[in-house]
Order: structure tokens, then C-alpha cells, then sequence
């Protein structure tokens, strides 16, 4: 009923005012926003309780974000996503603006397509899709298995299976790699999403792991990871962007991977705070912290294990602990279902479930390969398709610029 409601209102907005889609800029703070928007900083800032502060620190630069204004120019509603379930909803009643956390109305889609190398995986799925995120997430998942450079042909075919988030009829928040096949001299090359959160190849093996089990030793979990928690006594939505570890005050915190240090400083809601930037669009954030490492600076490069600061309870913080965040290119994701200490090979019913898993994916890839042989021969466009109903169903491609 909740979302309903919310729907509700963003429709009538856009048939009784103007909407206006605009991505938030790289920098910006939610208090700058609110200044720039000539919104009150007391009951949408100074009045929230601290895990509402926290949580608007936690929009990322370039999401799309909508503004509807009443025909004066005076805004009555915004939406702003904080990951892909949980979103800010600024609005105004009575004459007042109020400030809430309400669920993302989106619609899931499982979508697949194949295409034979013409350039390079990137730039042929670019061409392809128009995504960028899609290219990315495809090329970095075979990267350190594979060498495109060496073996891969003009000619050789890839395919995809992801999910698909759609928020207002258009693409939103990073693609999900299901499944992954390309075809280098002759032979076929699998990933596949295991139920754990982790890639595996055809042979049930790990593919990738580079970040430490914890990034402070000894220390015990207090508070876990959740995009979305209805809190049954506050009646409000919460989002927990991270693993909390509490600890010793003075307790060393380790770089949970190699990488730069992309900000050192302090911030009102997570207090002396660390961003480490790692390969392949990884981040760590590293918050509330009692002191940094002496010497370390933004731009400092760092080793994985290396003490980058000690445990803290500096910005918005009940005791001593490290907020812990993982971020993949932009969205946060759970450390606990990613970090490792060494790569994983499945055994018993782990490799069992893992299997028929992955005999769903070769089913599903195969079945759009012949799909698209038959449009081929057909004279019919490449295009990207979604499952409906378990068949195929070609729709346009993608028109996303992100």
C-alpha cells in the first residue's frame, strides 16, 4: 500500500506539474543541494535523527534524481536514490517540507543478447547496448582469466545473461552479471553468479578474490549490512550501507585491498573518514575513525593489509567501531557476501546446486544463440532480449548513457 501511495503521488505530480529529471553532480553535498534549491536546512537536514544524516551522505555522484515544481516554479516533491531499493522523498504539505525514506517502485527484468566480435568486447557491447556499465561489468569479469589481446579473434561470439533494474520505464542502477560465455579460437569461456554472490567458472572454481575477510582483526560484527529494513517501531525505512565492527578505541584498521586513497578527512556523518579507490570500479570506505595513519594523504597508495587508521567514534556515533563499505562503481554492495581470503572451489551440495544453476544459464544462452542465428539469417538486427513466460522476447536496444 506504501508504494502504492508513493506512485500515486509522483504520477499526479507529473499530470499536475512539471517534472524534471537531472543527475546529481560529482561533489555535490545533499547540504549543497538543498541550499542550491532554496530548501530549508532545519527539517531536512538539523531536525533528522543521525542515521538519516548518515544515509544522505550515501547518494552517489551521476544518479538520476526528479524534481516536480508547481507551475509558480516552487518545488513540491523529489525523489533521490540511495542504492537500487531505498530512495530520499522530499515533500511538501501544508505549506511544509518533510523529509522520508521510502521504497524504489521498480520492475526487474532478466535480459540476454550475443554478438559476434567485430573491435573488442567493450566497444562491440557499447555499440551494441549503448551501455557502458553492461561493457564494464562484462570485460572486468573475465579479466584476470583471460588475455583479449592475445587470443580473441574477429568473428569469435560473446553472450550475456544479466538482470536488469527499470525505474519509470528506463533502465536504473547497475546491471547484475548472471552469466557470461565468449568464444576465444574455438573454445567457449564461462562465468557464472553463484547463489553466494561470487563468480565461479564451468569447473565450479572461484574466479576472483582480492579483498581481505576483515579489515579489523579480532573484532566482532555488530551491525549487518541491508539496503532496505522497515524499523517496526520508528516507522521508518533504513538502509544500512555497510558491516559494522566494533572494537577497542585504538584498534588498527588494515586497507582491505591495494589502492589510492581517493578522500581523507572528516565528514559530519561518518566522521574521520577513508576512501580507498581499488580496480575494477571497487571502493572501500573506511568511517569513524579515531585517527588516521601518520603520513597518509589523498593520493597516498596503499598496500592490502597495510594500517591505514585506528577505531574511532568521531561523526554520528554511538561507541567505538568501523563502519566498513564496499562500493562497485558507485553502488553499495555487501562486503561479507564479496571479501575473501583465498579463492573458493565448490564441493559436495554447494557444487551440486552450483550445477544445475549453471545448466539453467547454458540453457538460457544457448536458446538466445539460436535466436539470434535464426534472426540473422532473417536479415533481422542484433538486439538485446528479456525472458517472458521462459522464451525470448526482442525488444530495442537499450538507449542508456551510463
Amino acid at each position: 500500500m506504501r508504494q502504492l501511495f508513493i506512485f500515486f503521488l509522483f504520477v499526479t505530480s507529473i499530470f499536475g506539474a512539471e517534472v524534471e529529471t537531472s543527475r546529481w553532480s560529482s561533489g555535490e553535498t545533499y547540504l549543497m543541494f538543498l541550499e542550491k534549491n532554496s530548501l530549508p536546512l532545519r527539517p531536512l537536514y538539523y531536525n533528522l535523527d543521525q542515521d538519516e544524516q548518515q544515509l544522505t551522505e550515501e547518494i552517489y555522484s551521476g544518479v538520476h534524481y526528479q524534481i516536480s515544481k508547481e507551475k509558480s516554479g516552487e518545488i513540491s516533491q523529489i525523489f533521490i536514490p540511495l542504492n537500487d531499493e531505498l530512495q530520499i522523498h522530499i515533500y511538501k504539505h501544508n505549506g511544509e517540507y518533510f523529509f522520508e525514506t521510502v521504497p524504489i517502485v521498480s520492475e526487474t527484468r532478466t535480459e540476454a543478447f550475443t554478438l559476434k566480435i567485430e573491435h573488442s568486447p567493450y566497444l562491440d557491447i557499447v555499440r551494441e547496448t549503448g551501455s557502458v556499465k553492461l561493457a564494464t561489468i562484462f570485460v572486468s569479469s573475465f579479466k584476470h582469466s583471460l588475455n583479449f589481446k592475445r587470443d580473441l579473434r574477429k568473428g569469435d561470439r560473446l553472450a550475456m545473461v544479466y538482470e536488469q533494474k527499470y525505474r519509470l520505464g528506463k533502465p536504473f542502477s547497475m546491471p547484475t552479471l548472471k552469466a557470461a560465455m565468449i568464444e576465444m579460437r574455438g573454445k567457449q569461456h564461462y562465468i557464472y553468479l553463484n547463489d553466494d554472490g561470487r563468480f565461479y567458472n564451468q569447473d565450479a572454481n572461484e574466479i576472483e578474490g582480492f579483498l581481505l575477510g576483515n579489515p579489523v582483526r579480532g573484532a566482532r560484527i555488530s551491525s549487518y549490512f541491508t539496503k532496505r529494513r522497515f524499523h517496526p517501531i520508528l516507522k521508518k525505512y533504513r538502509a544500512h550501507s555497510g558491516v559494522d565492527y566494533a572494537a577497542s578505541r585504538g584498534t588498527p584498521i588494515a586497507a582491505a585491498g591495494s589502492g589510492r586513497v581517493v578522500f581523507i578527512g572528516y565528514t559530519r556523518g561518518y566522521g574521520k573518514l577513508i576512501k580507498v579507490q581499488h580496480e575494477d570500479g571497487y571502493m572501500t570506505l573506511y568511517a569513524h575513525q579515531n585517527s588516521f595513519r601518520k603520513g597518509l594523504k589523498n593520493g597516498s597508495y596503499v598496500k592490502k593489509g597495510q594500517i591505514i587508521g585506528y577505531v574511532g567514534s568521531t561523526g554520528l556515533s554511538t561507541g567505538p567501531h568501523l563502519h566498513f563499505g564496499l562500493y562497485k562503481n558507485n553502488q553499495a554492495i555487501d562486503p561479507l557476501r564479496v571479501v575473501q581470503v583465498a579463492t573458493k572451489k565448490l564441493s559436495g551440495k554447494d557444487k551440486t546446486a552450483f550445477l544445475q544453476l549453471k545448466s539453467n544459464y547454458d540453457e538460457s544462452i544457448n536458446l538466445h544463440i539460436a535466436n539470434e542465428t535464426k534472426h540473422a539469417k532473417l536479415g533481422v538486427p542484433q538486439s538485446v532480449c528479456y525472458f517472458y513466460n521462459g522464451e525470448f522476447c526482442v525488444q530495442d536496444r537499450l538507449n542508456s548513457d551510463s
